[in-house]
């Protein structure tokens, strides 16, 4: 069960077509010359302000047509995964501001990344960690102390949270580090992305962002992120339409400054101003099916796809996990490739620990649901069905010990529980069990993520940069 059609091909093209008539019409901002330049040089109309560029449809088409179907992502524990337009999901955690603790939330400091590193490191199915904002540290060094923090806490794939445009040098600087003499481009165990600014606006830093960090082949994400009713229309179809051009705008700049590097289509941001809180919507069924036709349209385009997955709720509870699971499924059934935002709550503000757990079960869950039935003689097992059938029974027999572990979904938290089973182990809740698995992993011994030495030289280059920045 892979990639659920949201929307028709007739509907594409109309949204498409809309699309490719802004960019050559009425085009988008650039906020810095020397890309303002390139796009230029590569058939861009550049206005006489040296801000706004105009995109002809060749030229959409031509870095359409060098942009991969898929792009790889590499851990530091000799994993690596290809997604793209051809199939695969994985699931990264979200950056958020606080850490909600109960009811309560805590500012996100050097020491509660590491704990939320630890934490994603020994969850099976988040593949990827995001960085978050740090309170003890200035923000012109958040993020490269913060790619230090996550590095000495977690193996997974790391995608930091950028603040400046000086921060993905540095970055790359301790990723060589971490490599131990591969090259990123054969290890690409870092990647990066930035959000346009709705409407139609690329600020300096994001493109300092993809401007530092090209030459390597590393996988860049693009994010739309109009908001319905605010700054995008509030239908449907034309947020959708404004989002596609926002985020072709970004695989154009890409292409121009590094010809074939992977390029993820994220419209998973755009969602919808609720005009009764003035407040984004993150959690309501609307945002699936944004994310959901954002994987139509980067299939449509043979590009990879990225979502993001959250709860307009402060804390985990019935609500989050409602509004997760809901969208969460409308993400998985689409087909998309990056699914992020595993434990956050308040529409982006907040991290849970709870609820990372509980999302490291629904990923499970999801990932069981998109490999589908499997039809073939060994499963249909008729010769099984009527020995057992004349038995009586088929607990007995090998065919049941064979395929059980890959039919029946092992789980931490939602396995079937009697009454009295539940009773003798607390009554605990969803939430309760999922706290429990908190302190289970961050009590278990955890091997070291980075040497001494790649410790210390991290620590160097850090030091160098908040010295150089802060």
């Amino acid at each position: 069960m892979y990639g659920m059609a949201f929307l028709t091909d007739e509907q594409m093209d109309r949204i498409h077509r809309a699309g490719l008539e802004l960019l050559e019409t009425v085009g988008v901002k650039v906020d810095h010359p020397a890309v303002f330049r390139r796009l230029c040089e590569e058939g861009a109309e550049g206005e006489a302000d040296g801000l706004t560029v105009r995109f002809p449809r060749e030229l959409v088409a031509r870095c359409l047509a060098s942009a991969p179907r898929a792009a790889r992502f590499a851990d530091r524990r000799g994993g690596t995964v290809e997604v793209g337009a051809d199939g695969g999901t994985v699931f990264w955690s979200g950056n958020a501001l606080y850490l909600a603790k109960g009811r309560e939330c805590v500012e996100i400091t050097t020491r509660e990344l590491a704990i939320i590193s630890r934490l994603i490191d020994g969850l099976d199915r988040i593949h990827g960690i995001v960085g978050t904002s740090i309170a003890d540290y200035p923000p012109a060094v958040r993020d490269i102390v913060g790619f230090r923090v996550m590095a000495e806490n977690s193996r997974k794939h790391l995608r930091p949270c950028i603040f400046t445009g000086d921060g993905p040098t540095a970055i790359l600087e301790m990723a060589e580090v971490l490599l131990e003499g591969a090259s990123l481009r054969e290890r690409p165990i870092v990647s990066f992305g930035y959000s346009i600014v709705s409407p139609c606006h690329w600020t300096r830093v994001g493109l300092e962002v993809y401007l530092n960090t090209s030459g390597y082949g590393l996988p860049a994400m693009v994010n739309a992120e109009p908001l319905g009713g605010g700054t995008a229309p509030v239908t449907l179809a034309g947020l959708l339409t404004q989002a596609n051009a926002e985020a072709l705008s970004g695989i154009v700049i890409l292409q121009v400054l590094e010809p074939g590097r992977p390029s993820i289509y994220n419209l998973g941001f755009a969602h919808l101003l609720d005009m009764r809180a003035a407040l984004a919507t993150s959690g309501n069924v609307q945002d699936g099916m944004l994310a959901a036709a954002g994987a139509d349209l980067a299939r449509y385009h043979g590009l990879p796809s990225a979502s993001w997955l959250s709860s307009d709720n402060p804390i985990c509870d019935a609500q989050s996990t409602l509004q997760r699971a809901l969208t969460g499924a409308l993400h998985a059934t689409a087909g998309v490739n990056i699914i992020w935002g595993m434990g956050q709550l308040e529409t982006e503000k907040t991290l849970s620990l709870e609820q990372l757990v509980i999302d490291d079960e629904m990923a499970a869950q999801l990932l069981r649901a998109q490999r589908g039935i499997e039809v073939t003689e060994e499963t249909i097992a008729l010769e099984v069905l009527k020995e057992g059938i004349r038995k009586g029974d088929f607990l007995s027999l090998d065919h049941t010990l064979d395929h059980f572990r890959e039919e029946v979904l092992p789980d931490h938290l939602l396995g079937p529980q009697r009454r009295d089973q539940w009773e003798a182990a607390g009554s605990l809740d969803l939430v309760e069990r999922a706290a429990k698995r908190v302190e289970e992993i961050l009590a278990a011994p955890q091997e070291p993520c980075v040497t001494p030495e790649q410790s210390e030289r991290l620590r160097e280059i850090e030091r160098k940069w908040v010295g150089r920045l802060a």
